[in-house]
């Protein structure tokens, strides 16, 4: 389903016109969902629906205009580490998206709570980042007014940009050099939250850049743009061992994901040299069940490989399941001084 939902939503050809007409009651799906956002908008910037503000906490909004896929989770683990190297008490903010509870959760571990409890991303990156306070719960105010009796000075807000309820000081939208904005087209017709427009109102432009050249997405002016490189960072093996990035060259793989954009982690495979036998992509966020990691630990066997997965993947598996995890690490390549200024460090 992952995979259709991808090339659905960033096609590599343009669809033939009987797929056009197929997808044509989807249009009007789009345009109603886009008329919505715009009056929400448009409820916002008037100040009809008031921003709430916390006192003495500056936040920083990371946020994306599609589905997933750009990549914000790595970017909100790069700045939740800089923060912190810079003596900042740091906090994320998360509605802990596909978590079963309801309740405010604290995630400052270990012990680790269950992804089922705060969601896979806030987990993630709890434990991503040694001492990192991750609140998760439905009300951002809420959180960021928590975070700030817990002694946080700054939040990151967490997929926050269409959340625009708690002010900030910081909107940085992060977006893919590879795959654009996709169709260009709002839910449910393509993969866009809002309309390309609304690139205007981000105070920083994080764009991931490609490892194969691609056309840049349209970029407004005027707003800086922080260009930086998303790849594997390290590896860690089915022992919890951390091992370097040439471990799996040469070896038989089958990988699997529950990831927005699967393709990208059929590159990462390929580019750490593993002679991939197959990839199985699950939906985002995918609870995975035993019958299925029976199923891919069969697979790995009879064909002589070893299993591998993301690090977003990993939080999900139960503990001493034999995959290695692949991590990904954030270099920034232009854009540091303006980094730099909307962070204040």
């Amino acid at each position: 389903m992952s995979r259709w939902v991808e090339a659905h939503f960033y096609p590599e050809q343009p669809p033939s016109p009987g797929a056009r007409l197929l997808r044509s009651p989807l249009a009007l799906g789009a345009g109603v969902f886009g008329a919505g956002v715009l009056l929400r908008n448009w409820l916002y910037d008037t100040g009809f629906f008031r921003t709430m503000r916390v006192e003495g906490l500056r936040v920083v909004s990371v946020g994306n205009l599609g589905t997933g896929g750009a990549g914000k989770t790595p970017v909100v683990a790069f700045l939740a580490e800089r923060l912190r190297r810079a003596g900042i008490r740091v906090a994320v903010l998360s509605r802990g998206y596909g978590r079963r509870g309801s309740a405010v959760e604290r995630v400052l571990g270990p012990p680790w709570p269950s992804f089922e409890r705060v969601g896979d991303e806030p987990l993630l990156l709890a434990r991503r980042v040694p001492g990192l306070d991750v609140w998760v719960g439905g009300d951002r105010v809420d959180l960021a007014r928590r975070a700030r009796a817990a002694g946080a000075t700054v939040a990151l807000l967490d997929d926050g940009f269409q959340h625009r309820r708690l002010g900030r000081e910081v909107d940085l939208l992060v977006l893919d050099e590879a795959a654009g904005l996709g169709t260009g087209h709002l839910l449910p017709w393509g993969p866009l939250r809002e309309p390309p427009s609304a690139l205007a109102r981000a105070s920083l432009l994080w764009l991931r850049v490609a490892e194969q050249p691609a056309p840049p997405p349209p970029l407004p002016g005027g707003v800086p743009v922080v260009r930086a490189r998303h790849a594997p960072s390290e590896l860690v093996g089915p022992d919890g061992a951390t091992c370097p990035l040439s471990a799996l060259a040469g070896r038989r793989v089958v990988g699997f994901c529950g990831i927005a954009r699967p393709s990208s982690f059929d590159q990462t495979l390929a580019a750490l040299g593993a002679e991939v036998v197959f990839v199985r992509a699950f939906s985002d966020h995918h609870a995975f069940r035993a019958s299925e990691l029976a199923e891919l630990r069969a697979t790995s066997t009879g064909a002589g490989a070893e299993l591998v997965t993301t690090e977003k993947d990993a939080v999900r598996l139960p503990e001493g399941f034999p995959a290695w995890v692949v991590r990904l690490g954030v270099s920034v390549l232009s854009g540091e001084p303006e980094l730099a200024r909307v962070l204040g460090v």
